[in-house]
Protein backbone atom coordinates (compact mmCIF):
# COMPACT_ATOMS: atom_id res chain seq x y z
CA UNK A 1 0.00 0.00 0.00
CA UNK A 2 1.31 3.47 -0.87
CA UNK A 3 1.80 5.98 1.91
CA UNK A 4 2.07 8.93 -0.45
CA UNK A 5 -0.23 11.90 -1.02
CA UNK A 6 -1.77 12.06 2.45
CA UNK A 7 -2.12 14.55 5.28
CA UNK A 8 -0.09 13.85 8.40
CA UNK A 9 0.31 15.03 11.97
CA UNK A 10 3.98 14.82 12.98
CA UNK A 11 5.30 14.05 16.47
CA UNK A 12 8.95 14.96 16.99
CA UNK A 13 11.48 16.22 19.54
CA UNK A 14 11.29 19.84 20.79
CA UNK A 15 14.31 21.24 18.97
CA UNK A 16 14.38 23.20 15.73
CA UNK A 17 16.68 20.83 13.83
CA UNK A 18 14.48 17.81 14.54
CA UNK A 19 11.34 19.71 13.51
CA UNK A 20 12.86 20.92 10.24
CA UNK A 21 14.31 17.55 9.31
CA UNK A 22 11.18 15.46 9.91
CA UNK A 23 9.11 18.04 8.02
CA UNK A 24 11.49 17.66 5.05
CA UNK A 25 11.34 13.87 5.31
CA UNK A 26 7.54 13.98 5.40
CA UNK A 27 7.46 16.18 2.30
CA UNK A 28 9.91 13.88 0.49
CA UNK A 29 7.60 10.97 1.38
CA UNK A 30 4.68 12.74 -0.28
CA UNK A 31 2.91 13.95 2.86
CA UNK A 32 1.28 17.29 3.51
CA UNK A 33 2.12 18.14 7.13
CA UNK A 34 -1.01 19.46 8.81
CA UNK A 35 0.44 19.86 12.32
CA UNK A 36 3.75 19.37 14.17
CA UNK A 37 3.69 18.62 17.91
CA UNK A 38 6.61 17.83 20.19
CA UNK A 39 7.39 15.57 23.12
CA UNK A 40 10.66 15.25 25.02
CA UNK A 41 10.51 11.44 25.34
CA UNK A 42 8.84 9.75 22.40
CA UNK A 43 9.23 6.00 22.89
CA UNK A 44 8.52 5.35 26.56
CA UNK A 45 4.90 4.29 26.68
CA UNK A 46 2.53 1.75 25.18
CA UNK A 47 1.68 4.30 22.48
CA UNK A 48 5.21 5.47 21.70
CA UNK A 49 4.06 8.83 23.09
CA UNK A 50 2.52 9.72 26.45
CA UNK A 51 -1.08 8.70 27.05
CA UNK A 52 -2.09 12.37 27.24
CA UNK A 53 -0.35 13.03 23.93
CA UNK A 54 -2.18 10.08 22.39
CA UNK A 55 -5.51 11.66 23.36
CA UNK A 56 -4.33 15.00 21.97
CA UNK A 57 -3.42 13.31 18.70
CA UNK A 58 -6.89 11.78 18.44
CA UNK A 59 -8.37 15.26 18.45
CA UNK A 60 -5.75 16.73 16.12
CA UNK A 61 -6.17 14.15 13.37
CA UNK A 62 -9.92 14.70 13.47
CA UNK A 63 -9.63 18.51 13.42
CA UNK A 64 -7.07 18.57 10.60
CA UNK A 65 -8.68 15.72 8.63
CA UNK A 66 -5.36 13.88 8.66
CA UNK A 67 -5.12 10.17 7.92
CA UNK A 68 -1.56 9.52 9.13
CA UNK A 69 0.56 10.13 12.23
CA UNK A 70 4.33 10.29 11.69
CA UNK A 71 6.42 9.49 14.77
CA UNK A 72 9.98 10.84 14.49
CA UNK A 73 11.48 7.78 16.15
CA UNK A 74 11.52 4.01 15.75
CA UNK A 75 8.49 2.47 17.47
CA UNK A 76 7.48 -1.16 17.90
CA UNK A 77 4.59 -2.69 16.00
CA UNK A 78 2.68 -2.95 19.29
CA UNK A 79 3.13 0.78 20.01
CA UNK A 80 2.08 1.72 16.49
CA UNK A 81 -0.99 -0.51 16.70
CA UNK A 82 -1.98 0.83 20.13
CA UNK A 83 -1.73 4.44 18.94
CA UNK A 84 -3.61 3.60 15.76
CA UNK A 85 -6.45 2.12 17.79
CA UNK A 86 -6.76 5.32 19.83
CA UNK A 87 -6.50 7.75 16.90
CA UNK A 88 -8.14 5.62 14.18
CA UNK A 89 -5.46 6.50 11.61
CA UNK A 90 -2.32 4.90 10.26
CA UNK A 91 0.94 5.37 12.24
CA UNK A 92 4.27 5.61 10.39
CA UNK A 93 7.56 5.76 12.30
CA UNK A 94 10.78 7.47 11.19
CA UNK A 95 12.36 4.32 9.79
CA UNK A 96 9.25 3.36 7.82
CA UNK A 97 9.11 6.89 6.40
CA UNK A 98 12.76 6.77 5.25
CA UNK A 99 12.18 3.35 3.69
CA UNK A 100 9.15 4.70 1.82
CA UNK A 101 11.28 7.52 0.40
CA UNK A 102 14.05 5.11 -0.60
CA UNK A 103 11.53 2.85 -2.33
CA UNK A 104 10.15 5.84 -4.20
CA UNK A 105 13.64 6.96 -5.33
CA UNK A 106 15.14 3.56 -6.26
CA UNK A 107 15.65 3.24 -10.01
CA UNK A 108 18.48 0.76 -10.65
CA UNK A 109 18.16 -2.96 -10.00
CA UNK A 110 20.82 -2.78 -7.29
CA UNK A 111 19.15 0.13 -5.51
CA UNK A 112 15.81 -1.70 -5.57
CA UNK A 113 17.44 -4.81 -4.09
CA UNK A 114 19.08 -2.72 -1.36
CA UNK A 115 15.74 -1.13 -0.48
CA UNK A 116 14.08 -4.57 -0.40
CA UNK A 117 16.77 -5.85 1.97
CA UNK A 118 16.31 -2.82 4.24
CA UNK A 119 12.53 -3.41 4.20
CA UNK A 120 13.01 -6.99 5.32
CA UNK A 121 15.44 -5.95 8.07
CA UNK A 122 12.84 -3.45 9.27
CA UNK A 123 10.12 -6.10 9.33
CA UNK A 124 12.18 -8.85 10.97
CA UNK A 125 12.16 -7.60 14.61
CA UNK A 126 8.49 -6.76 14.24
CA UNK A 127 7.79 -10.33 13.16
CA UNK A 128 9.72 -11.50 16.22
CA UNK A 129 7.55 -9.27 18.44
CA UNK A 130 4.48 -10.86 16.88
CA UNK A 131 5.82 -14.33 17.70
CA UNK A 132 6.41 -13.33 21.33
CA UNK A 133 2.90 -11.92 21.58
CA UNK A 134 1.39 -15.07 20.14
CA UNK A 135 3.28 -17.21 22.70
CA UNK A 136 1.57 -15.15 25.41
CA UNK A 137 -1.79 -15.80 23.79
CA UNK A 138 -2.06 -12.23 22.52
CA UNK A 139 -3.12 -11.19 19.06
CA UNK A 140 -0.32 -10.09 16.77
CA UNK A 141 -1.50 -6.63 15.75
CA UNK A 142 -4.65 -6.06 13.72
CA UNK A 143 -4.45 -9.28 11.74
CA UNK A 144 -4.74 -11.62 14.71
CA UNK A 145 -2.27 -14.07 13.15
CA UNK A 146 -1.64 -17.22 15.16
CA UNK A 147 1.67 -18.48 16.41
CA UNK A 148 2.19 -20.84 13.47
CA UNK A 149 1.41 -18.23 10.79
CA UNK A 150 3.69 -15.60 12.34
CA UNK A 151 6.51 -18.12 12.72
CA UNK A 152 6.13 -19.07 9.06
CA UNK A 153 6.31 -15.39 8.14
CA UNK A 154 9.47 -14.98 10.23
CA UNK A 155 11.21 -17.84 8.41
CA UNK A 156 10.02 -16.51 5.05
CA UNK A 157 11.57 -13.12 5.79
CA UNK A 158 14.89 -14.79 6.61
CA UNK A 159 14.81 -16.77 3.36
CA UNK A 160 14.04 -13.63 1.34
CA UNK A 161 16.90 -11.79 3.02
CA UNK A 162 19.32 -14.59 2.14
CA UNK A 163 18.19 -14.53 -1.49
CA UNK A 164 18.66 -10.73 -1.81
CA UNK A 165 22.00 -10.79 0.05
CA UNK A 166 23.30 -13.36 -2.44
CA UNK A 167 22.33 -11.08 -5.36
CA UNK A 168 23.94 -8.06 -3.70
CA UNK A 169 27.08 -10.06 -2.97
CA UNK A 170 27.44 -10.63 -6.70
CA UNK A 171 27.10 -6.87 -7.24
CA UNK A 172 29.74 -6.26 -4.58
CA UNK A 173 32.14 -8.75 -6.19
CA UNK A 174 31.66 -7.11 -9.58
CA UNK A 175 32.18 -3.67 -8.06
CA UNK A 176 35.41 -4.75 -6.35
CA UNK A 177 36.61 -6.23 -9.66
CA UNK A 178 35.89 -2.92 -11.41
CA UNK A 179 37.73 -1.08 -8.65
CA UNK A 180 40.73 -3.38 -9.06
CA UNK A 181 40.74 -2.74 -12.82
CA UNK A 182 40.55 1.02 -12.22
CA UNK A 183 43.59 0.77 -9.97
CA UNK A 184 45.54 -0.80 -12.82
CA UNK A 185 44.79 2.29 -14.94
CA UNK A 186 46.54 4.41 -12.33
CA UNK A 187 43.65 6.90 -12.20
CA UNK A 188 42.85 8.17 -8.67
CA UNK A 189 39.32 7.61 -7.36
CA UNK A 190 37.43 10.50 -5.73
CA UNK A 191 34.03 9.99 -4.09
CA UNK A 192 31.42 12.54 -3.06
CA UNK A 193 29.78 12.03 0.33
CA UNK A 194 27.69 14.12 2.67
CA UNK A 195 24.32 14.89 4.13
CA UNK A 196 21.37 14.53 1.80
CA UNK A 197 20.60 17.80 -0.05
CA UNK A 198 24.09 19.20 0.59
CA UNK A 199 24.67 19.70 -3.14
CA UNK A 200 26.67 16.57 -4.03
CA UNK A 201 24.98 15.98 -7.37
CA UNK A 202 25.21 19.66 -8.32
CA UNK A 203 28.97 19.56 -7.69
CA UNK A 204 29.23 16.26 -9.55
CA UNK A 205 27.54 17.85 -12.57
CA UNK A 206 29.93 20.82 -12.39
CA UNK A 207 33.11 18.80 -12.17
CA UNK A 208 32.10 16.03 -14.57
CA UNK A 209 30.17 18.24 -17.03
CA UNK A 210 27.15 16.03 -16.49
CA UNK A 211 23.42 16.70 -16.21
CA UNK A 212 22.25 14.29 -13.51
CA UNK A 213 18.85 15.15 -12.05
CA UNK A 214 19.08 17.46 -9.04
CA UNK A 215 16.37 18.30 -6.55
CA UNK A 216 15.97 20.04 -3.18
CA UNK A 217 14.16 16.91 -2.00
CA UNK A 218 15.96 14.40 0.21
CA UNK A 219 17.64 11.29 -1.20
CA UNK A 220 17.54 12.20 -4.89
CA UNK A 221 20.56 9.90 -5.45
CA UNK A 222 20.37 6.25 -4.33
CA UNK A 223 22.72 4.63 -6.83
CA UNK A 224 26.34 5.38 -7.67
CA UNK A 225 27.38 7.24 -10.83
CA UNK A 226 31.08 7.38 -11.79
CA UNK A 227 32.69 9.51 -14.50
CA UNK A 228 36.22 10.26 -15.69
CA UNK A 229 37.00 13.93 -14.95
CA UNK A 230 39.71 15.96 -16.65
CA UNK A 231 41.26 19.08 -15.10
CA UNK A 232 41.95 22.35 -16.92
CA UNK A 233 45.65 22.99 -17.51
CA UNK A 234 46.56 19.49 -16.32
CA UNK A 235 47.07 16.14 -18.00
CA UNK A 236 45.83 14.33 -14.93
CA UNK A 237 42.38 12.82 -14.57
CA UNK A 238 40.36 11.33 -11.71
CA UNK A 239 37.35 9.06 -11.48
CA UNK A 240 34.57 10.94 -9.67
CA UNK A 241 31.68 9.13 -7.99
CA UNK A 242 28.38 10.42 -6.58
CA UNK A 243 26.75 8.35 -3.81
CA UNK A 244 23.64 8.20 -1.60
CA UNK A 245 23.31 10.98 0.98
CA UNK A 246 23.44 10.54 4.76
CA UNK A 247 20.94 11.63 7.39
CA UNK A 248 20.93 11.86 11.18
CA UNK A 249 19.86 8.77 13.12
CA UNK A 250 20.27 6.63 10.00
CA UNK A 251 19.47 3.06 11.08
CA UNK A 252 22.48 0.72 11.06
CA UNK A 253 20.60 -1.83 8.96
CA UNK A 254 20.06 0.80 6.25
CA UNK A 255 23.81 1.45 6.08
CA UNK A 256 24.36 -2.31 5.93
CA UNK A 257 21.75 -2.75 3.19
CA UNK A 258 23.46 -0.10 1.05
CA UNK A 259 26.98 -1.21 1.89
CA UNK A 260 27.72 -2.52 -1.61
CA UNK A 261 27.12 1.03 -2.88
CA UNK A 262 28.65 2.90 0.06
CA UNK A 263 31.82 0.79 -0.07
CA UNK A 264 32.82 3.11 -2.92
CA UNK A 265 33.75 5.54 -0.13
CA UNK A 266 36.03 2.98 1.54
CA UNK A 267 37.84 2.31 -1.72
CA UNK A 268 38.26 5.99 -2.64
CA UNK A 269 41.62 7.77 -2.61
CA UNK A 270 39.85 10.98 -1.57
CA UNK A 271 36.40 11.60 -0.08
CA UNK A 272 34.84 15.02 -0.64
CA UNK A 273 32.55 15.50 2.36
CA UNK A 274 29.88 18.02 1.36
CA UNK A 275 28.42 20.36 4.00
CA UNK A 276 25.73 22.98 3.38
CA UNK A 277 27.48 26.08 4.77
CA UNK A 278 24.34 28.23 4.45
CA UNK A 279 22.60 26.49 7.36
CA UNK A 280 22.70 27.39 11.04
CA UNK A 281 25.73 26.53 13.17
CA UNK A 282 23.60 23.98 15.04
CA UNK A 283 22.55 22.23 11.82
CA UNK A 284 26.10 22.17 10.47
CA UNK A 285 27.41 20.64 13.70
CA UNK A 286 24.70 17.95 13.80
CA UNK A 287 25.11 17.07 10.14
CA UNK A 288 28.91 16.96 10.29
CA UNK A 289 28.70 14.67 13.33
CA UNK A 290 26.19 12.39 11.56
CA UNK A 291 28.43 12.19 8.49
CA UNK A 292 31.45 11.36 10.62
CA UNK A 293 29.56 8.58 12.40
CA UNK A 294 28.43 7.04 9.11
CA UNK A 295 31.92 7.26 7.58
CA UNK A 296 33.36 5.64 10.72
CA UNK A 297 30.77 2.87 10.43
CA UNK A 298 31.90 2.32 6.85
CA UNK A 299 35.55 2.25 8.02
CA UNK A 300 36.54 5.20 5.85
CA UNK A 301 39.99 6.55 6.74
CA UNK A 302 39.51 10.12 8.14
CA UNK A 303 42.83 11.14 6.57
CA UNK A 304 41.21 10.75 3.13
CA UNK A 305 38.51 13.35 3.86
CA UNK A 306 38.35 16.86 2.41
CA UNK A 307 35.43 18.96 3.67
CA UNK A 308 33.71 21.05 1.00
CA UNK A 309 31.71 23.90 2.53
CA UNK A 310 29.14 24.32 -0.21
CA UNK A 311 26.59 27.10 -0.92
CA UNK A 312 28.89 29.87 0.36
CA UNK A 313 27.27 32.18 -2.20
CA UNK A 314 24.33 32.36 0.22
CA UNK A 315 26.51 33.74 3.05
CA UNK A 316 27.45 37.33 3.80
CA UNK A 317 31.12 38.23 3.29
CA UNK A 318 31.94 38.38 7.02
CA UNK A 319 30.51 34.93 7.80
CA UNK A 320 32.08 33.43 4.71
CA UNK A 321 35.56 34.76 5.53
CA UNK A 322 35.59 33.32 9.07
CA UNK A 323 34.15 29.83 8.49
CA UNK A 324 37.49 28.04 8.33
CA UNK A 325 38.36 29.40 11.79
CA UNK A 326 35.44 27.59 13.39
CA UNK A 327 36.76 24.97 15.91
CA UNK A 328 34.28 22.55 14.36
CA UNK A 329 36.63 22.16 11.37
CA UNK A 330 39.94 22.10 13.25
CA UNK A 331 40.57 18.45 12.36
CA UNK A 332 39.79 18.91 8.66
CA UNK A 333 41.22 20.36 5.52
CA UNK A 334 38.43 22.49 4.02
CA UNK A 335 37.52 24.26 0.79
CA UNK A 336 34.76 26.85 0.47
CA UNK A 337 32.73 26.59 -2.71
CA UNK A 338 29.45 27.15 -4.51
CA UNK A 339 28.54 24.30 -6.82
CA UNK A 340 25.72 26.40 -8.30
CA UNK A 341 27.65 29.60 -8.99
CA UNK A 342 31.15 28.13 -9.39
CA UNK A 343 32.86 29.95 -6.51
CA UNK A 344 35.94 28.15 -5.19
CA UNK A 345 35.99 25.44 -7.87
CA UNK A 346 39.51 26.37 -8.97
CA UNK A 347 40.74 25.95 -5.38
CA UNK A 348 38.81 22.69 -5.08
CA UNK A 349 40.34 21.27 -8.26
CA UNK A 350 43.79 22.27 -7.02
CA UNK A 351 43.18 20.51 -3.69
CA UNK A 352 41.95 17.38 -5.48
CA UNK A 353 45.07 17.28 -7.63
CA UNK A 354 47.29 17.78 -4.57
CA UNK A 355 45.56 15.09 -2.51
CA UNK A 356 45.52 12.54 -5.37
CA UNK A 357 49.10 13.05 -6.51
CA UNK A 358 50.25 9.58 -7.69
CA UNK A 359 53.47 9.94 -5.68
CA UNK A 360 51.42 10.36 -2.48
CA UNK A 361 49.15 7.45 -3.33
CA UNK A 362 51.91 5.05 -4.36
CA UNK A 363 52.04 3.50 -0.91
CA UNK A 364 48.28 2.96 -0.72
CA UNK A 365 47.42 1.10 -3.91
CA UNK A 366 46.13 -2.06 -2.26
CA UNK A 367 42.40 -2.53 -1.87
CA UNK A 368 40.97 -2.87 1.64
CA UNK A 369 40.66 -6.47 2.77
CA UNK A 370 37.34 -8.06 1.73
CA UNK A 371 34.65 -7.82 4.38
Amino acid sequence: MSDYGTRAVVVTYPDEFAKREIAELAKAGGYEVSEVITQKDIIRSEYGVGSGKAQELEGLVADTKSDTIIIDESVTSAQANNLSRVTHVRVVDRERLILNIFAKRAVTTEAKLQVQLAELRYELPRARDSVKNSFRGEQAGFSGMGEYAVDVKFRALKRQMGFIKAKLEKSKTARELHTSERRKLGVPFVSLAGYTSSGKTTLFNRLATESKDISPDLFTTLSTTTRMVAFPNSRRKVLLSDTVGFISRLPTYLVESFRSTLDELRFADLVLLMIDASESAESIEIKLRSCRETLNELEVDPAKTLVVLNKVDLLDIKTRSKMELDPLFKDYSIVKASAVRGDGLHQLRTKILERTDPRKLARATRLPAPR
